[in-house]
């Protein structure tokens, strides 16, 4: 269903980011939430990425007396000195990522470090690869910076193929976004990928943006950050800047912490710029709870067992009733494709929610294509025709809440007549 710009008879004076149209996840969020009020049935939420484990109560005691012992001052632009001593030494010894506290800025979020990152480093007339299945927000925070956004396909295992990627590109391509694990397919990047990816991007003069906010998340292979594929290239030449989150490790969602650790020092003056304007200085209790949280590595292994133990559980069931191809090798979601039922995903999402009342999120809205005017206003979006037929699912939710709504799911795919 095409999805129209807010302003379709665009004025002279119209902003770009007045054009941009909203994130599908944030429509969902919405009617679930409207749906449970008029109904007075409580929403089997499968459609948001909040986790059903919580912050250690440490991080919130380190957040506390950092508020009494008025550690509450501005820090600098980049984030906390001790903080990002300790991001370096993560960053080496779990990541195999050679940086330095000049290159490592700590960020409200994951999602504002890469939107600072892609601020930083666009330029008048760019355009950014983005994979054609995509996290919404990265779209966005591409327009909002001014880059063109163009689509590289993915296999049916939602993995890119490198000359598929490159010939997805343009004379004005000069950035390359990655996502592993990805949001919303869970596929994991292997090295051979990674490095044939990277070879390309050096070889065309592009920068990589590497987002790896579900790094500890991987089920099947190991995590392999981008930037470690580059230690023995001189510092000037390096071209993968990084960007991390407290969020999903240790489930820290609502403080709002990430990291990025940019390639270059000349793209860390840039970001110094972007930070300096957009937030001055990140929340310094958060950091000193960021500190807290470097230290608990054993619970992120803990949430990393929780969630496997969850898609182990009940995605082979999704699987074997021929919705889904396989189980997703990393992340916190699943794509399913309901082109068995009948229903396109928007049809099969709102029955269900009306009928069963589950919340799932539908694919079309990790696809749009939007066209652009020569100013990057967004005329109008559609979804790429291939995913009119895909929902995503979040398994990082309570056990129980994901098995009882995967049940209702595949009983109304059965009754469609679209399920083993």
């Amino acid at each position: 269903m095409p999805l129209p710009s807010p302003y379709p008879q665009l004025l002279d004076g119209a902003a770009v980011s007045s054009t941009i149209p909203s994130s599908e996840l944030h429509r969902v969020f919405r009617e679930a939430d409207e749906h449970e009020r008029v109904s007075g049935a409580p929403v089997t939420k499968l459609h948001v990425g909040e986790p059903y484990f919580t912050p250690p109560p440490e991080v919130a005691q380190a957040l506390a007396q950092a508020v009494t012992r008025g550690h509450t001052t501005y820090t600098e632009v980049e984030g906390l000195l001790e903080l990002r001593e300790r991001l370096v030494e993560k960053l080496t010894d779990e990541n195999g990522v050679d940086t330095d506290v000049s290159r490592v800025f700590v960020t409200p979020g994951s999602c504002q470090g890469l939107a600072a990152l892609m601020q930083a480093v666009a330029e008048p007339g760019a355009e950014i690869l983005l994979p054609e299945l995509h996290w919404p927000i990265h779209l966005q925070q591409a327009l909002l910076a001014g880059l063109r956004p163009v689509f590289y396909p993915l296999g049916r295992d939602y993995r890119p193929d490198p000359e598929s990627v490159l010939a997805a590109a343009t004379p004005n391509t000069k950035v390359l976004l990655l996502n592993s694990p990805a949001n919303p397919t869970g596929a994991v990047l292997d090295t051979a990928t990674l490095r044939s990816l990277l070879d390309m991007a050096r070889a065309q003069g592009w920068q990589i943006i590497s987002d790896e906010a579900y790094e500890h998340f991987v089920y099947d292979g190991e995590h392999v950050s981008t930037a470690s594929l580059e230690r023995d290239v001189p510092v000037s030449e390096r071209i993968v800047h990084s960007v991390y989150t407290f969020s999903k490790s240790l489930a820290m969602t609502g403080y709002r912490l990430g990291y990025l650790s940019t390639a270059d020092e000349r793209t860390a003056r840039a970001v110094r710029i972007v930070q300096e304007a957009n937030i001055i200085a990140m929340s310094t209790p958060v950091q000193y709870a960021g500190l807290e949280a470097l230290r608990l590595g054993q619970v992120v292994r803990e949430n990393r067992a929780m969630v496997l133990a969850n898609r182990d559980a009940a995605l082979p069931a999704v699987r074997d009733a021929g919705l889904l191809p396989e189980l997703p090798a990393g992340g916190w979601y699943a794509v399913l494709d309901v082109a068995p039922t009948g229903l396109t995903a928007e049809e099969f999402a709102a029955r269900l929610l009306e009928s069963r009342n589950v919340a799932v999120v539908p694919g079309s809205g990790f696809a749009l294509i939007p066209r652009l005017d020569a100013r990057g206003r967004v005329m109008s979006a559609e979804p790429a025709p291939w995913s009119r037929h895909l929902v995503r699912i979040a398994v990082c939710v309570e056990p129980r809440v994901l098995r009882d709504g995967v049940r209702e799911l595949l009983e109304f795919a059965r009754e469609c007549g679209g399920a083993a």
